[in-house]
This record gives structure tokens, C-alpha cells and sequence, in this order.
């Protein structure tokens, strides 16, 4: 049975039979003034989907932990400041689990219990870390986790590989891991407004990727390596303190957008004429 309740200024639910109540399996509360999780909720052992996103939730029970069959699970915009351990005995989830825009300082360890989930959003927060254990997450295609307080990601996280995008933008890392390269499936890669002093070597065995987002670093020079990176569409370097570009990028057969705006101090190669008579847009 699917119920939808959205944007229906609902503070409580409205009543259910038992019968209802045990076959619910999507449930859309969405854009609600809930200011917590209904009871009722939780015996929903059937459900598969619920939408709780936009409300005024503020806490997620160790209760959750009764809904054996939930695959998806919306949970953005609300003022969630923690999830319970009991998260990592939702075994089923599989397709999305979102708690963007919340107000999480800590992710627990038991989320690496969720091997099957594919979309975690955890943009909007405020978190300074993540626990070793999200590297267990090895059917994860997408990672997003902008707007924290990260200055560091887990070496573990290297051993998400099946991932095709990873959003990092707006965080305070200085470095990423040396193995990033070994996310070989990696499509989308986006690390604006970070500290980043320097790109690993091991970033040009992602040859897959497709959109490099570098803006608005701490960035000085760039691995000559990067000019194996031969199907990347744009390379955003916008905002860095680059003094010198290496003519590997020459390499770059499909780049099609290059920004190098705002490098104060680039000297600015000659080579560049190449890439721009190839139909290269770049950017100064």
C-alpha cells in the first residue's frame, strides 16, 4: 500500500487500522510539521519507502531498528542531531538514504553495516570526520558530503569502487587520500572550496572521470600525471595559486572547458592556443 501525505501541514498522523498499519510499505510525509517521528511509524514492519524529509524532526529513535524492510529512507531537511547505532540493522537499504541538511556532528560506525545502499547523502551538516567503517558501503555509486566540516577523509573510502561521483565541495580538507585513485570508476569529482594544497599522483587512474571541480583551493601545482585523465569534458581550477601548468594536459583529448581564472600568479603557456584550436574553452 502506498500513502501519500505530503505538504499537508500534518503534526500527527492520521489514524490507521492495523491492517493499514502492517501493509504500508511507502509512506511520503514530505514538507510536513511533524517535530518527530510518529509512534506509529514503527510498526510499520512492511514499509519499504518513507519520505520524512522537510519536517522539524529532531530526533531518530533507536526504534528505527523495527523497520527491517526499509530500502529508502528520505530524512533531509529536519534538525536531526544524531543517528542511533541501531541504523546499521537496516541490512535491506538499498537504493537512497539521505540525511542532508540536518545538524549531525558524527556519523556512527554502524552505517558500514549497510552494505547495499547505493545514494548516501550527508551534504548540510556538521561534520568533521566520517568513521573508517563507510568504507565498507561497496555498492555505493554516489557519495555526496558537501557543506561539513571535513578536513580529512578516511583511507578507507578508497575501497568504495564502484563509486561514479563524490561531492566534497565546501569542507576544509587539506589533503586526500593517496589511493583516491583506486575509485577507477569515478566519474564526477567535485572538491571547490576546500584547502587542498595538492592532488595525489594516483588521481590520473581514474580514467573514467569526467568533471574535475578543483575551485577555490590551495593548489600551487598539478601532477604532470594528470594528462592521462584522457576523458575528462572539464577541469575546473578557478581560484588556486597555480604559478605553472604541466603540458601533459595537452593529453587531455576530450577536455572541452578549462577555467584557470583568478591564478594571480599562472604563467600562461603557449600551448594553451592548442587546446582552444581543438574547440577547448578556456577560461582566463
Amino acid at each position: 500500500m502506498k500513502i501519500n501525505l505530503a505538504q499537508m501541514n500534518l503534526k500527527t498522523l492520521p489514524d490507521f487500522n492495523v491492517s493499514q498499519i502492517k501493509g504500508i510499505k511507502d509512506l511520503n510525509l514530505f514538507d510536513n510539521d511533524l517535530r518527530e517521528i510518529p509512534t506509529e511509524i514503527f510498526q510499520m514492519t512492511s514499509i519499504e519507502i518513507l519520505n520524512i524529509s522537510v519536517n522539524k524532526i529532531n530526533n531518530l529513535p533507536a526504534e528505527i531498528t523495527n523497520l527491517k524492510n526499509l530500502r529508502m529512507l528520505d530524512a533531509g531537511h529536519n534538525h536531526i542531531d544524531l543517528i542511533p547505532p541501531e541504523i546499521g540493522h537496516l541490512v535491506n537499504m538499498e537504493d537512497y538514504l539521505y540525511f542532508h541538511h540536518n545538524q549531525l556532528q558524527s556519523i556512527p560506525p554502524e552505517i558500514g553495516q549497510l552494505t547495499k545502499v547505493r545514494y548516501l547523502n550527508l551534504s548540510d551538516n556538521l561534520l568533521s570526520g566520517l568513521p573508517e567503517e563507510i568504507g565498507n558501503l561497496n555498492k555505493l555509486v554516489e557519495l555526496r558530503i558537501m557543506n561539513n566540516r571535513l578536513t580529512e577523509l578516511p583511507e578507507s573510502l578508497c575501497r568504495l569502487t564502484n563509486l561514479r561521483e563524490l561531492h566534497l565541495k565546501k569542507n576544509s580538507m587539506t589533503s586526500l587520500p593517496e589511493k583516491i585513485g583506486e575509485l577507477a570508476l569515478l566519474r564526477v569529482l567535485e572538491l571547490e572550496d576546500n584547502q587542498l594544497q595538492e592532488v595525489p599522483d594516483s588521481l590520473h587512474t581514474c580514467i573514467k572521470l569526467r568533471r574535475l571541480n578543483l575551485r577555490q583551493n590551495k593548489l600551487k601545482t598539478l601532477p604532470a600525471s594528470m594528462g592521462h585523465l584522457k576523458n575528462l569534458l572539464e577541469l575546473d581550477l578557478r581560484s588556486n595559486d597555480l604559478k605553472e601548468l604541466p603540458e601533459s594536459l595537452l593529453a587531455m583529448e576530450s577536455l572541452d572547458r578549462l577555467d584557470l581564472r583568478w591564478n594571480h600568479e599562472l604563467k600562461i603557456p603557449s600551448w594553451l592556443d592548442e587546446l582552444e584550436a581543438r574547440g577547448c574553452i578556456v577560461y582566463l
